[in-house]
């Protein structure tokens, strides 16, 4: 899991107009994103369930030939139907150790922890590959998420040894400041999706990443 470094790019769940899904995906990829999450958590209606699958195989496709994981929200059968690389978890999702026994050892196994620090330790004893901190900022994309402060990357960082990933109204602005309180990825929606140009937004959290590792340690 040492690989799992850099841009986290989380796609929209309303794609804006002109390029595909997956062509913005690929542009992203291009741009220096390291990890892909598909995130759509629209799945009442039959046709609702045929666009996942069928959006999570076009994605699948794209990440597989760039040789970045594409980890799917909250959705453990969506994940083993397309053999997607992983599965990201919510509070009330399936449980971690559940979604290994499911998708098999070697899928990637994330784990929302929101600002507690006690639930990223339990995911972390659970078998998850990496836990996820935020919002740390105020999102457009979940403008009612709970607040996480910085420091509690500083203090997760003796605690947990599994990546962490911060996200929440990340910009390349504000970035900075979380690789250096211990994040290991930037998890991103609307600041990589959001414009016309999802290749040249990556390529600004992804330089980020690209200056000396000044990460506070224990």
């Amino acid at each position: 899991m040492n690989a799992l470094r850099g841009l986290y790019a989380v796609t929209p769940e309303l794609p804006g107009p002109g390029l595909s899904l997956a062509r913005q995906v690929d542009l992203a990829i291009a741009g220096g994103a390291r990890l892909i999450q598909y995130r759509d958590k629209a799945r009442d209606r039959a046709e609702d369930r045929e666009r996942r699958l069928a959006q999570a195989h076009a994605l699948r496709g794209v990440c597989r030939a760039a040789g970045v994981p594409l980890i799917i929200n909250d959705d453990v059968a969506l994940a083993g139907a397309v053999s997607a690389d992983g599965v990201h978890l919510g509070h009330d999702d399936t449980p971690p150790a559940e979604a290994r026994r499911l998708l098999g050892p070697s899928s990637i196994i994330g784990v929302s922890c929101y600002d507690r620090l006690d639930l990223a330790e339990a995911a972390q004893s659970a078998g998850a590959d990496y836990v996820a901190f935020g919002s740390f900022f105020p999102s457009e994309t979940k403008p009612l998420a709970v607040r996480a402060e910085l420091d509690l990357l500083r203090r997760a960082r003796q605690h947990i040894r599994v990546p962490m990933v911060a996200i929440g109204g990340i910009t390349p602005e504000n970035g900075a400041a979380l690789i250096a309180a211990g994040a290991d990825l930037l998890a991103v929606v609307s600041g990589v999706f959001g414009g016309p140009d999802p290749r040249a937004a990556a390529q600004a959290y992804a330089r980020l990443f690209d200056t000396p590792d000044l990460r506070m340690r224990p």
